[in-house]
C-alpha cells in the first residue's frame, strides 16, 4: 500500500468519526429529532417543574408524542406554564394527566401524558387541568431528615 492510498483511508476513517461525534452530540442535545409534521398545543401549568427544559419529550405510554415548546412564569400565580407541541395525529381526553418524570441516568426529565376515560378531546389551545409537578430530590431528602430528627425527638419526650 503506498502512502497516498493511507492517508486517504485515514481520512476517511476521521471524517466518519468526525461525523459519529456530531450525530451523538445533536442526540445528546435533543436536537436530531426535528417534528416537521403537523402539531397542536396544549398548555400545563405545574408548581415546580424541576430540570425541565425546552424541546424535552413529552410522552404517553413511553411514545413521544410531542416536545415542551416554551417554559414560562404565571406571574399572578406564580406558577410554571408549560407549552406543549403535540403530533395531531395524537388525541387525548380531557382527563389526561401531565406528570413531570425523570427518565435514564443522566436524569432527562419529560412531560409524561396518563390518558384519562373521558370521551371528549382536548382542542388546541386547551390546558391540562390535571398535573403533578416534578419531585426535587433535594426536598425528598429534606422531609426525610425533618421527620427523623422529629422521629428522635418523640422518642426522647418519652424516655423522660
Amino acid at each position: 500500500m503506498n502512502r497516498m492510498t493511507l492517508d486517504l483511508w485515514v481520512g476517511v476513517f476521521v471524517a466518519i468519526g468526525l461525523a459519529a461525534l456530531l450525530f451523538l452530540a445533536l442526540k445528546v442535545g435533543n436536537l436530531a429529532s426535528t417534528n416537521t409534521g403537523e402539531t397542536y398545543v396544549l398548555k400545563a401549568n405545574f408548581d415546580n417543574i424541576g430540570g425541565l427544559k425546552v424541546r424535552a419529550p413529552v410522552k404517553s405510554a413511553g411514545v413521544v408524542v410531542g416536545r415542551v415548546g416554551d417554559i414560562r412564569l404565571d406571574a399572578e400565580r406564580y406558577e410554571a406554564v408549560v407549552t406543549m407541541n403535540i403530533g395531531s395525529q395524537f388525541r387525548f381526553p380531557r382527563d389526561t394527566f401531565a406528570k413531570i418524570r425523570t427518565s435514564g441516568l443522566l436524569g432527562e426529565q419529560y412531560i409524561g401524558l396518563a390518558v384519562g376515560g373521558d370521551e371528549q378531546v382536548f382542542k388546541p389551545g386547551d390546558s391540562v387541568k390535571k398535573t403533578e409537578s416534578a419531585m426535587v430530590l433535594e426536598d425528598l431528602v429534606g422531609q426525610f431528615l425533618f421527620d427523623k430528627a422529629a422521629e428522635g425527638k418523640e422518642k426522647s419526650d418519652v424516655n423522660k
